[in-house]
């Protein structure tokens, strides 16, 4: 076993085994209102405006229908938040480009709460997010399925069913064909093979599926590490942005007195682009057993605030697809 595999081991069991499990304050919604990617940003500014006032719309729809759930009694605690990516790409400077985007939202009256970085998804402050996570990985092998194919976490690789068997390639002989099977499938499948990473050599790249699920459980409030919340924003003023990603915290509160970054529910208002890395995030979630303990604190905190929340994270998320025109 490699000194990573290793490391992965240890610190799931210290996540399994510590009874001391810090609780998070929550907010009713954590309403997302959107990505920024290196083609947005060399858009213009003009681009980033036209953008958000599309999302205007939508986030107080999203605003709206978390008032009806917690009724006309209950001021609803929404927070805002933008994740902008420095994992795949490291474009300009946090002090060009958010500025920019602050600008941006503020001319169509958005208000953004907290900023994050898609690397912190893989890693925040030292703790290594992702391999975690992948220790999380509880992939139900489908009926009839023979070990054949070695598990997710070897891989890399999950999926919401069946695949079809591969081709025999003994005396260039062909098997009969079959189709994959979703599990679960209403009438018909739409079957979803998904990779989570690949091995560079020694470095590995996470896809931009497996960060976006990992974005979901941050925004969630489920993710500890040794007991201890990872979820830590700290304020800084447009005029302290640095001029590298690595020196910006990976969330960011940009308002006093903004409503918690973690939410009940999450909400998040994306361009159709991103319809297909999103059905991936609910199948990578459904293939994912978090530690318990913080799910039960997030539904008896719910409970004592009247909001009934589900187990499964999955019924946590919501979304609203827009178009790019």
């Amino acid at each position: 076993m490699s000194n990573e595999d290793n490391r992965m081991d240890t610190t799931f069991r210290e996540l399994a085994a510590d009874p001391r499990v810090e609780a998070v304050p929550f907010a009713h919604m954590s309403l997302e209102l959107g990505h920024l990617y290196m083609d947005d940003f060399k858009a213009g500014k003009d681009h980033l405006k036209a953008q958000l006032a599309k999302v205007v719309h939508w986030a107080n729809a999203a605003r709206a229908a978390i008032s009806e759930r917690t009724g006309p009694k209950t001021r609803p605690r929404v927070s805002t938040c933008f994740l902008i990516d420095d994992y795949f790409t490291q474009f300009s400077t946090p002090a060009a480009v958010l500025p920019d985007l602050l600008d941006a939202a503020a001319s169509v009256k958005l208000e953004i709460d907290y900023l994050a970085r898609e690397s912190a998804c893989a890693e925040s402050n030292g703790i290594p997010l992702a391999e975690m996570v992948a220790g999380w990985l509880t992939t139900v092998p489908p009926e009839g399925f023979n070990g054949s194919r070695p598990p997710a976490v070897e891989t890399g690789w999950v999926c919401n069913g069946e695949r079809s068997p591969s081709e025999s390639q003994e005396a260039m002989r062909r098997t009969d064909w079959a189709p994959p099977v979703e599990t679960g499938a209403r009438n018909h499948s739409v079957f979803a093979d998904i990779e989570l990473w690949r091995d560079r050599g020694k470095e590995r790249q996470f896809s931009c599926a497996y960060l976006a699920a990992i974005w979901q459980l941050l925004r969630l409030g489920v993710l500890r590490y040794e007991g201890s919340t990872v979820v830590k924003p700290r304020q800084v003023k447009v005029t302290d942005f640095p001029q590298r990603w690595d020196e910006l915290p990976p969330i960011v509160q940009l308002r006093d007195g903004a409503d918690s970054f973690c939410g009940y529910r999450t909400f998040s208002v994306l361009p159709y682009r991103f319809l297909q890395v999103e059905h991936a995030v609910r199948v990578i979630l459904s293939q994912i057993s978090a530690p318990q303990e913080p799910i039960d604190q997030v539904v008896e905190r719910g409970r004592r605030d009247g909001v009934p929340i589900p187990h499964d994270v999955t019924e946590r998320i919501e979304y609203m697809f827009m178009s790019d025109w």
